[in-house]
């Protein structure tokens, strides 16, 4: 059974991720354009991130005023209550920008620093993904009611389809398409779909094999990981660690460890 709290935090975080995935969607204005820069003059931010980001901030804190933040756009809080929400409010913002549909809201919840609980909206899909610690995995869309996430069996590594994402900084967009380059003919193929949240439920649904990026934050991965591992399937970052900024791997068991050697051997965990 899941804990009281734990329940509260998931339904908090649903209806936030609900509520701010409709203010996205429904609320992009037609001469939408970038409010600023961040890394880069291609790594950027609207006025819809930053308004996404203090709708989820404001309702939660208006239920948890203890609590605190760490929000992509600059949502920082300590909090006293142990519980700290870990938030990208729209993880695809360059999809967005442009009109593509691969855009997402990621709501994580974090307990003394571990992740337990996890929303990934999806609204141009019709789709929310969420996870509870030790609960399973579980979607909601098109389909009637819920229904539990695994992730797919193993395939070969050489029919195993794997997504990945790369960086807005020149010099590591260009190491990453070098290790690109020596992964393509190893796999069936890679796809890149632009949010790093939904390719990590798309793992957990066994739309992919596996997923790995380099320089992603903790607000990128903390819904989506714990997606991925309740619905089966490994993560980590180098061989023995977690995902980090340094690399981020998520797979099916049977492919999660050779695409990590690969990785490691191709220096996929540096610029």
């Amino acid at each position: 059974m899941t804990a009281p709290l734990h329940t509260e935090l998931l339904r908090l975080a649903q209806e936030a991720a609900h509520k701010a995935g409709a203010l996205l969607r429904d609320g992009r204005p037609a001469d939408l354009a970038v409010a600023a820069t961040k890394s880069s003059p291609i790594d950027v931010v609207t006025e819809m991130d930053i308004a996404a980001e203090k709708l989820i901030t404001d309702l939660i804190a208006s239920h948890r005023p203890d609590d605190g933040f760490l929000g992509e756009e600059g949502a920082s809080r300590e909090g006293t209550s142990g519980i700290r929400w870990v938030i990208d409010p729209l993880d695809g913002t360059v999809n967005y920008l442009y009109g593509l549909p691969t855009w997402s809201v990621s709501i994580a919840a974090e307990q003394d620093g571990e992740t337990v609980v996890a929303v990934v909206a999806a609204p141009m899909r019709g789709e929310t993904y969420h996870a509870v610690k030790g609960e399973g995995a579980w979607a909601t869309g098109a389909w009637d009611g819920e229904r539990s996430l695994a992730c797919r069996p193993a395939p070969p590594l050489d029919q195993a389809l794997v997504s990945t994402g790369f960086n807005y900084v020149l010099t590591v967009r260009a190491h990453q398409a070098e290790v690109a380059q020596k992964l393509i003919p190893l796999l069936r193929d890679i796809r890149r779909s632009g949010s790093a949240a939904v390719d990590l439920c798309d793992v957990a649904a066994g739309r992919l094999d596996g997923y790995y990026e380099r320089g992603l934050n903790a607000w990128d991965l903390a819904a989506g990981d714990l997606i991925a591992r309740e619905a089966g399937a490994l993560t980590g970052g180098r061989p023995g660690e977690r995902p980090a900024r340094d690399l981020a791997i998520a797979g099916t068991p049977g492919v999660f460890e050779p695409l990590q050697r690969l990785l490691e051997d191709f220096g996929a965990w540096h610029d």
